[in-house]
């Protein structure tokens, strides 16, 4: 990789689920599979979520903060459990280093 090129940014997100939280790569516009962390039944730290990234092959991007959305278990019903949805953009640690 030239130094005028940089790592590709993906979205990673969190979510809980069954009252399990999971972390995920979105690797839009690619055919690879998207690497998923779980983790036990305690809310992730930011320590225990970049640990996540890193074990999966990936850095925040300089700068990227993790946003939080709520969203609705099931769309238009205003009495569905919430769901809350974090996310930070990412790159890839071995592009960043090669």
């Amino acid at each position: 990789m030239s130094g005028q090129e940089s790592a590709r940014e993906f979205t990673a997100q969190m979510s809980v689920r069954a009252g399990r939280w999971r972390l995920y790569v979105a690797l839009m516009n690619t055919t690879e599979v998207w690497p998923e962390y779980r983790f036990g039944r305690s809310v992730p730290t930011f320590t225990d979520r970049t640990d996540a990234l890193s074990a999966l092959g990936f850095e925040p991007v300089p700068g990227a903060e993790w946003t939080w959305t709520e969203d609705s278990e099931t769309p238009d019903d205003p009495a569905s459990p919430v769901v809350l949805i974090a996310a930070i953009r990412v790159r890839s640690r071995a592009e960043v280093s090669a």
